[in-house]
């Protein structure tokens, strides 16, 4: 193939974006860290989709308009790190070729380095071993390649070769990956879309799943529900997925009381079992009571976390709506918009100043067009962006520069910090000192959690087990157990210190209250000039959030 045109190249899009749909399940399972918001797979998904959309409304003969339309979809639907950093490679991409009806083998390797040029300087501290690694050696093998090469197809093929080779090394540059014993999540996912461009050019089959027996059931109940579903007519917003492996031991199964006891908690119940394993889908507002009831039975291997609502808008194209009281927002000159998971964290949020929160946290990262679309329906003419989770930091920054008023973002990487950074606020400043003002005040708490491990792993010498709560102070594990009060109780003594004057402590949607106040109690005794604060957060996935400052 001598010229690639604009056609072709937007059935390029849609394989490479179903190859990856595909496999999403498997990337997210390459999270370094075993907690339950490995989402790196998700989130490439539903920005490449969100691309690949864009791409087939306005595919054209001429490849440079087509490359656009793929750059703006990617750039409105981009999720997490990795779906920025997938949006930047494609921006570059086709802004390096956008005025070209048709590209040779040259022009087509050219705008794969241009991608990465982009990328690379879209990242503040680019780390090696990862997505961008990848990118970054694929292209220039490519490159090299198109001196001497004008097959455009023997070009994608040293391409996707030298991405699946680069994958390979990425645990010789990340230490962590080889701890762990993966390849970078987000490389994978980006050699699945060069594999996916690769069979369109080819015109080669994808191979298709062959686990899908409970994937075909779940599939065919959403299919049946977005036909005529609204986004915000959607009553119970997580699909959850879990797999059980039955032991002895535990509580006897049977399956139709287990269906019974799940039935409660949502809809589109779906369970198949055989003698060792029992899976599990259900649509359900409280995603971590399924989990609870699993556990009864055995062990969890597999445990999935979606947001149905943004699913549905990703799906159907609408603007995602949360449901919520059909009560008018109110306009705030100089406003916060935040991000946060869990019903009870949202409204702490707000009393102490936000002015909007976009539901979203780990594993339902809010999209570049999510934030976008808050900050412009509360009709603000200056704006601070709080994400208050590391993975939402690139997305908030992207959509800062797509809105037309005075934006920052307050890179905020936890509910603790973000609140120290709303209490931090100063309504009569600028909003370049504000966002200085309140990165200085959270610089100085620090953030505790507690969740639960979703596999078995051993990272930084803590060797975790499957289903033990994990205790992360400052982000770091120091404790693998399966108590929930010795996980919650290792997290205050590794944070708290003679400095420390406010302990303030959240509580999930899985954690009762009497746990929690019995970890008050815990503080109270054994730190005596601390002040001590007990929220019910309602937040899934993780029963502790504390803040120590």
């Amino acid at each position: 193939m001598q010229s690639l045109d604009g056609i072709k190249f937007a059935e390029m899009v849609q394989m490479g974006a179903h190859h990856l749909f595909q496999n999403a399940n498997y990337v997210d399972s390459l999270n370094v860290f075993p907690v339950p918001d490995g989402d790196t797979g998700t989130n490439m998904n539903l920005s490449m989709t969100s691309g690949a959309k864009e791409t087939e409304l306005h595919a054209s003969e001429h490849i440079g308009k087509t490359a656009q339309a793929l750059s703006k979809g990617l750039l409105m639907g981009a999720r997490g790190n990795s779906g920025v950093i997938l949006s930047q490679l494609f921006r570059g991409f086709g802004k390096f070729i956008e005025k070209e009806a048709t590209i040779d083998a040259k022009g087509f390797a050219g705008a794969f380095q241009a991608g990465v040029d982009t990328a690379y300087k879209a990242v503040m501290k680019p780390v090696e071993g990862t997505i961008l690694t990848v990118a970054r050696e694929a292209a220039k093998k490519g490159v090299e390649l198109a001196e001497t090469e004008t097959d455009i197809i023997a070009v994608m093929e040293a391409f996707t070769a030298e991405a699946k080779a680069s994958l390979d090394r990425t645990p010789d540059l990340l230490p962590v990956l080889k701890e762990v014993g993966v390849v970078d999540s987000g490389g994978q996912g980006l050699l699945f879309v060069y594999e996916g461009f690769l069979s369109s050019l080819k015109g080669e089959p994808l191979p298709e799943k062959n686990d899908a027996t409970l994937d075909d059931l779940i599939n065919a109940e959403h299919h049946r529900a977005q036909d005529f579903m609204n986004t915000e007519d959607i009553e119970f917003g997580y699909c959850t997925e879990i797999m059980v492996r039955l032991e002895d031991g535990k509580e006897p199964f049977n399956e139709e009381q287990f269906r019974q006891e799940l039935s409660p908690l949502g809809d589109s119940l779906l369970v198949i079992s055989d003698e060792e394993i029992a899976k599990v889908h259900i649509h359900s507002e409280q995603p971590g009571s399924v989990l609870s009831i699993g556990q009864k039975y055995g062990s969890l291997m597999k445990i999935k976390v979606d947001n149905m609502r943004e699913q549905h808008s990703a799906i159907v194209g609408e603007e995602h709506k949360a449901p919520t009281t059909t009560k008018k927002l109110e306009k705030h000159p100089y406003a916060i918009v935040t991000i946060a998971m869990g019903e009870g964290v949202a409204g702490l949020l707000r009393s102490i100043g936000a002015s909007y929160v976009i539901e979203g946290g780990q594993t339902m990262n809010p999209s570049t067009e999510d934030i976008v679309k808050a900050v412009q329906e509360i009709g603000a003419e200056k704006v601070l962006i709080l994400p208050n989770n590391k993975n939402i930091v690139m997305a908030a920054e992207q959509a800062v520069e797509l809105l037309e008023i005075e934006a920052a973002v307050v890179p905020t990487k936890t509910i603790p910090q973000g609140m120290a950074a709303i209490l931090a606020f100063n309504p009569e400043a600028a909003v370049d000192l504000n966002k200085k003002t309140m990165t200085d005040a959270f610089a100085n708490v620090k953030t505790g959690q507690v969740t639960y491990a979703v596999r078995d792993t051993s990272i930084d010498g803590v060797e975790i087990h499957k289903d033990d709560f994990m205790a992360l102070a400052e982000g770091k594990i120091v404790l693998s157990t399966p108590a929930l009060k010795d996980a919650a109780e290792k997290v205050i003594v590794d944070l708290v210190d003679e400095d420390a004057e406010i302990v303030t402590v959240i509580y999930g949607e899985d954690t009762t209250e009497q746990d929690a106040t019995e970890l008050v109690a815990f503080i109270e005794k054994n730190y005596p000039d601390v002040e001590v604060e007990l929220f019910d957060g309602k937040q899934g996935l993780y029963p502790y959030i504390i803040s120590v400052e």
